[in-house]
């Protein structure tokens, strides 16, 4: 029986490193205007004002965009200029800031490189919120991945070879995950006796693996297919890149691959394994599929959505499965 993924698509394939901290940024004030009540219902507006005081010109919110988390994506038109996206999120640590501006100058980094990806137009922290504005991209989110969509973001992860330019190692913390020392995915053995048994499986196949020794690549750290964005059958953005930063290429395609268990996309998967061998062979891949299967379960046993729960067991399994065939 297929899944239903659509509701958790925005949280799937998140690798999310330990936080640092510090921070401040300070603006002047114009104005900004709410055309509709519903895109700015959830948005204080001290935030609005401080969008508004960074990019110098009116704001006028549109509506909001589909998918995204917390308050979502908005779009928002500035006076005299094209339409462009604001995304703001609740600030839970004092460090938000500073992560918010590495992920800016990793989308400046790479879209040098030819990374498509929209440039940021403005960044700024309130007490209770932190936000960026980007360019918007008149192209809507891929519904279904097909092997030439595939193909195109393969070779768009291969532009981020090299490329690791911050230090926000997400190499390291799959490592962790793999060998069970993060604790966001310490309790998932309680949960039920068939999680028990993947996760034991998991830890059994990372057991022995040494921690990497580097961090070369950028890694954009979410490429779900809701990231992704594409307009006549193109891939013409790849956004939410908030949580950018370094590691191995590998852990997106990974990520690609997870959406991937469609039976016309088989092929697909072979070419995808291929590579990820190549760029961290058997070991890399195993610690990297283990952290993408144990995210994939702390995220819907953490939200109640006991429904998926069996679905990810069932995939965790068979990833596993098409791995060990090619040991």
């Amino acid at each position: 029986m297929p899944w239903d993924w659509s509701a958790l698509l925005p949280h799937y394939g998140t690798h999310r490193p330990s936080r640092r901290f510090g921070g401040r940024w300070a603006h002047r004030h114009t104005g900004l205007v709410a055309r509709s009540p519903q895109a700015s219902r959830t948005l204080p507006a001290e935030v609005l004002d401080d969008v508004a005081s960074v990019v110098g010109a009116e704001v006028t919110l549109l509506s909001r965009l589909p998918g995204g988390v917390n308050e979502g994506a908005i779009r928002v038109q500035l006076a005299g200029r094209a339409d462009a996206v604001l995304k703001a999120v609740p600030r839970g640590h004092a460090n938000d800031l500073d992560e918010t501006l590495r992920a800016q100058r990793v989308v400046e980094h790479m879209r040098r490189r030819g990374y498509p990806t929209p440039a940021w137009l403005g960044v700024g922290a309130t007490a209770t919120h932190v936000w960026h504005l980007m360019d918007f991209v008149d192209a809507a989110p891929v519904q279904e991945l097909t092997p030439s969509i595939v193909d195109q973001l393969m070779e768009i992860i291969e532009l981020q070879a090299g490329q690791a330019s911050e230090h926000h190692d997400h190499w390291s913390y799959a490592w962790r995950v793999a060998t069970g020392q993060e604790l966001a995915v310490a309790g998932l053995s309680g949960y039920s006796s068939v999680v028990s048994a993947l996760v034991e499986r998991l830890r059994l196949m990372c057991a022995d693996v040494v921690p990497p020794r580097e961090a070369p690549d950028m890694v954009h750290a979410d490429l779900n297919p809701s990231n992704v964005l594409v307009r006549d059958g193109a891939v013409v953005a790849v956004v939410d890149i908030g949580n950018a930063g370094s590691g191995t290429r590998a852990t997106d395609l990974t990520t690609l691959q997870w959406h991937t268990f469609q039976d016309p996309l088989d092929g697909v998967r072979r070419r995808l394994w291929t590579r990820i061998l190549v760029v961290v062979g058997w070991e890399g891949a195993a610690v990297l599929a283990a952290t993408q299967i144990l995210l994939q379960l702390e995220w819907p046993i953490r939200l109640g959505r006991h429904d998926v729960v069996a679905g990810v067991v069932e995939r965790g399994h068979r990833a596993l499965d098409e791995l060990n065939a090619l040991r």
